[in-house]
């Protein structure tokens, strides 16, 4: 950095002219609004396909490696690992040996956390996982990940691990856009309420997009430690939700389920906000502008 100019966490990393990136998963939810997030602010982005070649002899830059499964892991064991982990290992090896590598970010989940007691849970939390539980094969994959990136990453890899991920009703997944559709078409329907098939009880973290993606920037170009969190740090649970879209929204959601989970742990997000001068946006306010551009047009 010359002398004199202000780090570029400082300057919100909107000028990326003269870096480059190179998307792993970059046709995916994250990965395509990253790679056009990039492109929006100067950097020379490689985004190469799943199935194509991958530009060894070029340099890599800065590798996020957005690579991923969620909803359909356990139909899909081998390809939840060879995502995770194989192709990890590749880019990896490849970029260190080659010298082509400036840094890594590898996309975790916090998720990692459900098993933990409520409380708060940090970064150095030690993350309890059972063999033998189905689930925990994500959890299991996403540790290995994140445990060769600390292991073989030669301290230019680091772990972000995303809460949950969205941005509005025209999400692919996820429980809120589904219910956000839901919502909608009673709306234009003219109809006062709709039912869902969950529980007032449960709540999660919700994190929206260009927060995570603004996030995984500056981790990549400034960030020091070897994990983040990237949440919101604020659960919401299902009735605060359903409070609020009836207020906001004008629609009742009445809840088939009356399940009492365990209660989640809240992620901490201090290390992300304080050291890279992060702020993540509250979902009640991204909701909000939502169902403004939702006003304005005739379908969202």
């Amino acid at each position: 950095m010359a002398a004199g100019q202000a780090p570029l966490v400082t300057q919100g990393l909107r000028d990326l002219q003269g870096l480059r990136f190179t998307v792993v998963g970059a046709a995916g939810f994250v990965g395509a609004r990253l790679c056009a997030t990039l492109q929006a602010r100067g950097a020379q982005v490689c985004a190469p396909a799943r199935r194509e070649p991958w530009p060894w002899q070029v340099p890599l830059g800065h590798v996020i490696y957005c690579a991923g499964l969620t909803a359909d892991y356990l139909a899909r064991p081998f390809d939840t690992v060879e995502a995770h982990v194989s192709h990890l290992a590749q880019v990896l090896q490849h970029g260190l040996e080659r010298g082509s590598l400036e840094s890594l970010v590898y996309l975790s989940s916090t998720r990692l956390y459900d098993s933990q007691v409520a409380g708060v849970a940090n970064e150095t939390a030690v993350l309890p996982l059972d063999p033998a539980n189905p689930r925990h094969l994500y959890d299991f994959s996403k540790g290995l990940g994140e445990s060769l990136c600390h292991v073989a990453g030669q301290g230019r890899a680091r772990v972000a691990r995303l809460a949950c991920v969205y941005e509005g009703p025209r999400d692919a997944d996820g429980f809120l856009p589904a219910l956000l559709r839901q919502v909608l078409a009673a709306r234009g329907a003219g109809v006062a309420g709709v039912e869902v098939s969950s529980s007032p009880y449960f709540s999660r973290d919700y994190v929206h997009l260009d927060d995570v993606v603004d996030a995984l920037i500056r981790i990549a170009v400034s960030g020091r430690q070897s994990v983040y969190n990237v949440a919101s740090g604020v659960n919401v649970s299902n009735a605060d939700l359903f409070d609020y879209l009836a207020r906001r929204w004008g629609c009742k959601v009445q809840p088939l389920l009356q399940t009492v989970p365990s209660s989640a742990p809240q992620v901490d997000v201090e290390r992300l906000c304080s050291e890279l001068h992060w702020r993540p946006r509250s979902l009640f306010d991204a909701l909000d502008d939502v169902l403004e551009s939702c006003r304005g047009a005739r379908a969202c």
